[in-house]
């Protein structure tokens, strides 16, 4: 691999190979799920718009995350952490109020949008040069002490991971170890939600995950486990959640979805739907694994996209069309290939460079 460095022509060829394989990639995961949602609309008489508008947002998202990052790799994610940051204080339905239990529903959404502005700030900040590097890290600190405010506990713990994932992503050698824990944590979160909706806990354990999430939410999971468990290949339909739960005939307030995204793809599109779930998140950390930008960058919007689907597995983030838009935009800026080359002296120190020659 070492002769392939010094020939720009070679490196740009195997660039563009890399980039080619993970953009088909993801065009066929997101159409896929698109396709999915389509089939078991149809054959359980269900709604699939919310799962479209998702793609569709995602989609968007990641496009003009790859355009804004090429022209602009510092201002744009700077743009970006800005722009969630208003959104937030700015729309009063995404900020957490005392009526929600967090990370249910609205507040979900705030902490979502707010670990996504974290992380595009970060990820401005290694993209910048050691001058402007601080200014950004408040920046990304002030979304942080933002979050606490505003009262959304889950989106202070979120925003601090992310903030000290980004600090420690510049001392890794190689991503693909970074990659790989996030993934592994990924998936531990998620199987942590499915270990409470059947039940496999230990009852210590259980009883103080109950008194955290509450029984209402616990409750919404064992109704999803059941519906996915009763109707493995199809589910009960999309959108479909609140009319085919036994807590729909209960005098509780209505829920449209069970508040975790792995389950309700689950009960409601089948194990077919969740494994495309799963596939999405699996495409975004290999696009990220294949990206050309600096391991830092990559890292830290793995990170903060980590932080994303676990608030997703226990709440109602995914719901909102700007969560997912902001996921899309921080994929496309964090693989995108800048016009001019980034300054080795922004990217990593001299004693670690990052591996994405060598994957």
């Amino acid at each position: 691999m070492g002769s392939t460095a010094g020939m720009p022509g070679v490196g740009r060829e195997a660039d563009g190979v890399r980039r080619n394989v993970s953009d088909a990639v993801g065009v066929g995961v997101l159409g896929a799920c698109a396709a999915w949602a389509m089939i078991t609309a149809a054959a359980r008489d269900g709604r699939p718009e919310g799962m479209l508008l998702a793609v569709l947002a995602v989609t968007a998202g990641h496009a003009a995350g790859r355009i804004f990052g090429a022209l602009a790799p510092v201002v744009a994610p700077c743009a970006g952490a800005l722009a969630g940051l208003a959104l937030v204080l700015t729309v009063p339905d995404l900020a957490p109020g005392p009526a929600v239990l967090s990370p249910l529903g609205h507040a979900g959404a705030t902490a979502a949008l707010l670990t996504l502005s974290t992380g595009a700030a970060c990820c401005a900040a290694w993209a910048a040069a050691p001058a402007a590097r601080l200014a950004l890290r408040v920046l990304a600190a002030g979304i942080t002490v933002t979050a606490g405010a505003l009262g959304s506990v889950a989106g202070v713990v979120a925003c601090a991971a992310v903030l000290l994932g980004s600090l420690a992503a510049g001392r890794m050698r190689r991503r693909g170890l970074g990659v790989t824990g996030l993934a592994v944590a990924a998936v531990l979160i998620a199987g942590g939600t499915w270990a409470v909706a059947g039940n496999a806990l230990p009852r210590g354990l259980a009883a103080a995950a109950e008194d955290q999430l509450t029984p209402q939410r616990v409750a919404l999971w064992h109704d999803a486990l059941r519906m996915a468990r009763e109707e493995p290949a199809l589910g009960v339909g999309p959108g479909r959640f609140g009319t085919a739960g036994t807590l729909a005939v209960q005098p509780l307030p209505q829920e449209t979805t069970p508040h975790s995204a792995p389950l309700q793809l689950a009960a409601e599109q089948g194990v077919i739907g969740a494994a495309l779930l799963v596939a999405v998140f699996g495409w975004v950390l290999y696009a990220l694994w294949r990206s050309r930008r600096p391991t830092p960058v990559v890292l830290t919007a793995g990170a903060a996209l980590t932080a994303v689907a676990a608030l997703a597995s226990v709440g109602n983030a995914l719901s909102f069309t700007a969560v997912s838009v902001g996921a899309g935009l921080l994929t496309g800026l964090a693989t995108a290939r800048p016009l001019h080359e980034e300054a080795p002296e922004c990217t990593l120190p001299s004693r670690a460079r990052d591996d994405r020659l060598t994957a």
